[in-house]
């Protein structure tokens, strides 16, 4: 729903399954778009992903648009790269407030956050945890919450792993957001406000970074807009 002329009445949809008059913000999930008016990951003929040709910025200024009307609070992007945000904040009228990126210690994105940042732009991340669950891991993929030293660290502070990994974006100043359906283990992502982590805990922490991406979009490599694969970050 990139399409401008489909922007308002994609979010008006939601604001009326959520019986709500406005969001607190709405994003676009990623800078390219796919085909409109169909399945939610259309496909062609031959099997391969089916994209539009909507410009992200046409798309950013329906969302100025519905943020002017009062239909959200907010604005912002997901899955921008750092050429595609300086293209999008020289063109914008209202800048985005947030940058939603796949962020962990094996994909710290220090370099991205420290753009955003100076651009006034707050990073949320998501797949804090590394998405253990992800449906299309393989059985060799390296599992964030077992690496013995993120376990090391956990047992300083008698925390889990996954409170100390989220205990680390949350003091690097980014909005994190983890995802569960397990009551028990929502709750134990909450409890990480006793305990700190120390410079030397998050500069270790920092080392971990290999590029490891988790949710790469392979199928929409070939689009000439896709945010991992024609810039450095």
């Amino acid at each position: 729903m990139h399409r401008p002329d489909l922007v308002e009445p994609a979010l008006r949809t939601t604001l009326k399954n959520l019986q709500l008059d406005y969001l607190d913000l709405y994003l676009i999930h990623w800078p390219f778009a796919l085909k409109e008016d169909g399945d939610l990951f259309p496909v062609n003929a031959d099997g391969t992903t089916a994209y539009s040709d909507v410009d992200y910025l046409d798309t950013w200024k329906a969302l100025e648009a519905v943020q002017e009307k009062g239909l959200t609070r907010s604005i912002g992007v997901s899955n921008f790269n750092r050429k595609q945000l300086e293209r999008l904040l020289a063109n914008a009228t209202i800048p985005p407030v947030t940058n939603q990126i796949e962020v962990h210690p094996y994909l710290n994105q220090q370099k991205l956050i420290d753009f955003s940042t100076a651009n006034n732009i707050v990073i949320t991340a998501y797949s804090p945890l590394g998405s253990p669950d992800r449906p299309w891991a393989k059985p060799e993929d390296p599992q964030l919450l077992e690496d013995p030293k993120i376990r090391t660290i956990a047992e300083k502070y008698n925390k889990t792993p996954a409170q100390v990994v989220l205990k680390y974006q949350v003091q690097r100043g980014n909005i994190t957001i983890p995802k569960s359906v397990t009551r028990s283990r929502i709750q134990e992502n909450f409890d990480i406000w006793d305990f700190e982590l120390t410079p030397e805990d998050i500069a270790l922490i920092n080392t971990f970074d290999c590029n490891g991406r988790i949710c790469p979009y392979d199928d929409a490599y070939t689009h000439k807009d896709h945010p991992f694969i024609r810039d450095e970050y």
